[in-house]
């Protein structure tokens, strides 16, 4: 790319040289995320995937699009960009394993007021460790540059995985009856929903977010914030492999009252109890600070948990003992029954 240079398009404030720069300094991230579908190196005008279908009957191709939200202005603020790519991979992929599908490939997309290589590449690496935690490969991306449209400073960053489930294999909450239980995995944190409330109540934009709080365990509340979305594929394959699950719900924006009920069939409902939800103190303290009903935090956090897992009761003891096994703290929030009130926070 030595010979692509343009001085115009440089004083209009669109360096291409510099996309190529931040093109080299990614590609040791995305080395670290290929997978035995990877057939081409990054770079090309689309990135090529070998799909992994031997011993399926019907491929399906699951996908799943999204971004971080205004998360992202907190990694602006405090200029640390290397976790806030795995907030993006974790949100695509959190999906399509509520479907039952094995994550195979990531494409991201980054808006820039300004390309400055090494910061792009930071961003990436951020991307290529939350494709290594789910398995999916980094095949491609865009990095646009978009000066007048947004600050140097600032960018946004979004983009979709795909990934792959035999047909007879897609979770069917048909199946679902009542006395099920439904089983939490723990969140580490906000994740990447609701932060334009969070940046309302604790006004971070002035605030100083490297000051600790007793209530956090002593840790900062610009480093609480930007803990990176857990990301659940691997534990939750090992959980499909060994028992039958009903449904899968991801804990994101709209918090258990829009996701939870997602994932439960009409003529059922979800009885959480709320006492053996294990709170963050995050949570605690966005509340407490900007007085929020406890109605709206259960209707737009986590509040601790990440995912929620419906098994059959005479599953549940085993299908917590290998989430356990596989890294999950996993544990029990109640239970479905007919009604048609899709879900009761008691």
């Amino acid at each position: 790319m030595k010979n692509s240079q343009s001085k115009s398009y440089a004083d209009a404030g669109v360096d291409i040289t510099a996309g190529y720069k931040a093109v080299e300094l990614m590609k040791k991230h995305i080395g670290r995320t290929r997978n035995e579908g990877c057939l081409d190196d990054v770079g090309g005008f689309g990135g090529c995937f070998g799909l992994p279908v031997k011993g399926m009957e019907e491929p399906v191709l699951v996908s799943g699009t999204d971004g971080c939200g205004t998360k992202v202005k907190l990694a602006i603020l405090m200029d640390k960009h290397d976790t806030i790519g795995i907030d993006a991979v974790a949100m695509c992929v959190n999906d399509i394993i509520c479907v039952g599908a094995k994550p195979l490939f990531f494409l991201d997309y980054i808006a820039c007021g300004k390309n400055i290589p090494e910061k792009i590449a930071e961003i990436v690496s951020g991307v290529a460790e939350g494709c290594v935690q789910s398995g999916a490969a980094l095949i491609g991306g865009e990095t646009a540059e978009h000066p007048g449209m947004m600050p140097i400073d600032d960018y946004d960053l979004a983009g979709f995985a795909v990934g792959i489930v035999d047909k007879k294999k897609i979770l069917d909450n048909k199946t679902m009856q009542e006395g099920d239980v439904i089983i939490a995995l723990p969140s580490s944190g906000v994740h990447s929903n609701g932060f334009s409330l969070v940046r309302k109540v604790f006004d971070v934009e002035n605030a100083d977010l490297n000051k600790t709080y007793d209530e956090l365990g002593g840790k900062s509340l610009g480093e609480t914030l930007l803990t990176p979305t857990r990301i659940y594929v691997k534990p939750v394959l090992a959980l499909l492999d060994e028992v039958k699950v009903r449904a899968i719900s991801h804990i994101t924006g709209g918090g258990f009252y829009e996701n939870i009920p997602r994932s439960i069939p009409d003529g059922f409902g979800a009885v959480i109890d709320k006492a053996s939800i294990k709170v963050l103190p995050i949570f605690d303290l966005l509340a407490k600070t900007g007085n929020i009903p406890e109605r709206d935090m259960y209707n737009t956090y986590n509040m601790g948990v990440g995912m929620s897992i419906v098994v059959a009761k005479e599953d549940a003891d085993k299908a917590i003992e290998i989430l356990k096994a596989n890294g999950e703290d996993a544990y029990t929030i109640g239970f479905v029954k007919k009604t048609d009130e899709k879900i009761v926070i008691i």
